[in-house]
């Protein structure tokens, strides 16, 4: 019997098909994996550590840059878990404005996800589209934070600022147009015989192994399992708004593709419903010892100085405690668990970030598959390396 050898091959640190500096260790028979160990640290800066250096309120600006395709998402779970060790509450329309932010921030995260992975598969001119419809919604984040990609606009007790005037009707216009520009994408990629080929059937990660991976988010509901926390642990008001939680069967790459073209149509409900219903009143919750004051009052009120003054050069002392806030974000679970010991910065921080997940399920996906597979099952889970290594 002819002996074999098997090949140990590096693919990465590199950025481009990998999605962030990732390096994959894979031995092969042939062309057919046999294992594949992540390596991953190659972005690793020490953010969890850095928020514990910093009072509650300054730290958002690091929660920007862990899912830096999705920095909303993570101010929203970062504030609200600080909300809960306040016990704070937050009007109406600061909780609605959250929504629609989230849910612009989804969409332009899974435009970034669809664009990639299509390029990585050979398919170049979806890129150039989703990334047409994404400049739109970080122009309305430039517009409504002052930035575009790492904008700290959700803020403990509210956002940041409220929402300029006119920019309810210029989303409105971008959802008038949307759909059918969700429609080209599926034009292009649905029934494209190459784009089957390279996702039917590959990167087949079922329920019970997604569970016990703890893979979350698009990804465990391509495999059949409808668990979305804007569903099962509603936050910020969404068990008002209608929608759907888009779901597959087959738990491969095409129905995790599938999946997301879905909430990205479940988005713009939601979107829709928020700007029928935008309730008016205050974006932010009436606690002077932990919201800065309007700026107007700041210009006339000694007091409004002093609160000023002394949250931005101290902060604000938080009982002793802990609490874990959740919310679902564009690529899962995405979770913060907040320690605090009654100082202006939190004892411990510690992220449950849905990429770390997603990709510690990919050696399990990956084996047994063809090597030109890999690209496509990284792309089909959308990790971020930036939250993955913090």
């Amino acid at each position: 019997m002819a002996a074999t050898e098997t090949l140990t091959m590096n693919m990465g640190p590199q950025h481009p098909s990998t999605h962030g500096v990732l390096r994959l260790v894979l031995e092969m028979e042939g062309e057919t994996v046999l294992s594949a160990v992540p390596h991953i640290g190659y972005l690793h800066t020490g953010m969890e550590k850095s928020m514990e250096n910093e009072p509650y309120q300054q730290a958002i600006v690091i929660t920007d840059r862990m899912d830096y395709l999705a920095a909303m998402s993570n101010n929203l779970a970062y504030v609200t878990a600080v909300e809960k060790l306040l016990d704070l509450d937050i009007p109406p329309r600061g909780q609605a404005i959250r929504v629609l932010m989230a849910e612009l921030q989804r969409i332009a995260s899974h435009l970034v996800w669809l664009g990639t992975h299509a390029i990585d598969i050979g398919a170049m001119s979806v890129f150039l589209y989703c990334f047409r419809e994404r400049e739109m919604i970080l122009n309305f984040f430039e517009e409504i934070a002052g930035a575009r990609l790492t904008p700290s606009y959700i803020r403990i007790g509210g956002v940041a600022l409220d929402l300029p005037l006119g920019v309810e009707e210029k989303i409105a216009q971008f959802l008038a147009i949307f759909p059918d520009r969700l429609d080209e994408y599926w034009t292009l990629l649905d029934e494209n015989p190459i784009w089957r080929d390279r996702t039917v059937g590959v990167g087949y990660l079922s329920a019970e192994d997604c569970i016990a991976y703890g893979v979350t988010g698009p990804v465990l509901r391509a495999a059949g399992v409808p668990y979305d926390i804007r569903k099962v642990n509603p936050y910020c008001g969404y068990e008002q708004y209608d929608f759907e939680v888009p779901v597959g069967q087959n738990a491969d790459v095409f129905d995790r593709y599938r999946v997301r073209m879905g909430e990205m149509r479940q988005s713009i409900r939601i979107i829709e419903q928020v700007l029928d219903t935008m309730p008016d009143g205050p974006t932010n919750a009436n606690n002077p010892k932990i919201v800065l004051p309007p700026k107007e009052r700041v210009f006339t009120d000694m007091e409004a100085v002093i609160h000023h003054f002394i949250l931005v050069t101290r902060g604000f002392p938080v009982a002793p405690g802990e609490v874990y806030g959740s919310i679902e974000g564009p690529k899962g679970e995405l979770g913060y668990y907040v320690v605090a010991d009654g100082s202006e910065r939190p004892y411990r921080v510690r992220v449950r970030p849905p990429s770390f997940y997603n990709l510690q399920a990919l050696p399990h996906i990956v084996t047994g598959n063809m090597v030109a597979d890999v690209v496509a099952v990284i792309g089909s889970l959308d990790i971020v390396l930036g939250e993955i290594d913090r």
